[in-house]
């Protein structure tokens, strides 16, 4: 039976104030860009025409209702989006390096972080053929909770459950309890993307190769692990397989990630299989397309607005062969 929803992302939407050169007097001037990487993700899946939805809180305010009206342009479904009062809205402020990022937050605590159990749209993760979520709703409580229970509930429903374990440092206590934490739901999940900084993290593994075949191991369906200009690393049943990336320039990595995984997922839900029925082979093919829908993000700024559309990705592709 066809679902309502084709993707739905619990947890954070956020706004990136991204270094954008300095003013008159020398001092670094911000940008302000909607994110997040759930928001990240659904953004480039809608825009290569799947239906999404997002599921998390924002505060009511400037912020929060800038983060709403733009995942409404984006076509992401927002009726379980909560706009609260008593907190504020998740910030993230990105330094760039080289086209590379370091992250510093304010977010404590942030409304993400707030989302509880009983806020939940029981509609929504009723109705969706992917669940997806990241670690970052896994650092505080109640969204801890929320979002396990967003995953049982639609994992009942017969969603599949993808996760993107996206570590931040400055959002964990102590890099042990993100270890910890972030392994804690591999259980309950059918696909996973990972950078190749995550890898060890994960499974105390610095070979891509060997994590994403452990983590395979461990009954994860499919894992495919990026590795910035190199491509990607894609494991099914413990064999691995490298797809090569495509030459592009770096303006600003914020949601290359992210770009990589909804083009990933738009491929899955294009095969219609179950995923058991889902070769290596095409898994491949499916990161190709990933990495193009990637290699078009990272020339351009922001997460949200950097998405390519369907047309521009096959437009690359066709050009490279």
């Amino acid at each position: 039976m066809k679902k309502t929803y084709d993707i739905t992302a619990v947890g954070e939407a956020l706004i990136d104030f991204t270094e954008a050169g300095l003013s008159d007097s020398g001092m670094r001037l911000f940008e302000q860009n909607p994110g997040g990487a759930p928001a990240n993700l659904l953004s480039a899946a809608a825009n290569l025409g799947v239906k999404t939805a997002f599921i998390g809180k924002v505060g009511q305010d400037a912020h929060g209702r800038f983060l709403r009206e733009t995942m409404e342009r984006a076509n992401i479904d927002t009726l379980g989006l909560i706009l609260a009062e008593d907190v504020f809205t998740t910030l993230a402020f990105v330094s760039l390096n080289g086209g590379e990022r370091e992250f510093s937050f304010a977010r404590k605590p942030g409304a993400d972080t707030r989302l509880t159990a009983e806020e939940l749209d029981p509609y929504i993760l009723d109705n969706t053929t992917v669940l997806h979520f990241g670690s970052l709703s896994l650092t505080d409580e109640p969204a801890r909770t929320a979002t396990y229970t967003a995953i049982q509930r639609a994992k009942e429903a017969g969603a599949l459950i993808s996760y993107d374990p996206n570590y931040r440092a400055p959002l964990w206590d102590s890099k042990e309890e993100a270890v910890s934490r972030m392994g804690e739901p591999l259980s309950m999940v059918d696909v996973m993307k990972l950078s190749d900084e995550e890898t060890e993290l994960l499974t105390g593994l610095r070979d891509p190769e060997k994590a994403a075949g452990a983590l395979s191991a461990q009954g994860v369906g499919i894992v495919a692990v990026t590795l910035g200009k190199d491509g990607a690393l894609v494991c099914k049943s413990g064999v691995c397989r490298s797809v090569p990336g495509h030459k592009a320039t770096a303006i600003d990595t914020t949601g290359a990630g992210d770009a990589f995984w909804g083009g990933f997922l738009y491929k899955l839900l294009q095969a219609d299989r179950p995923l058991g029925e889902i070769s290596l082979e095409e898994a491949v093919s499916f990161a190709r397309f990933a990495n193009a829908t990637a290699a078009i993000c990272i020339g351009r700024r922001g997460g949200i607005p950097a998405m390519p559309t369907l047309q521009e990705v096959e437009a690359l592709m066709a050009r490279l062969g």
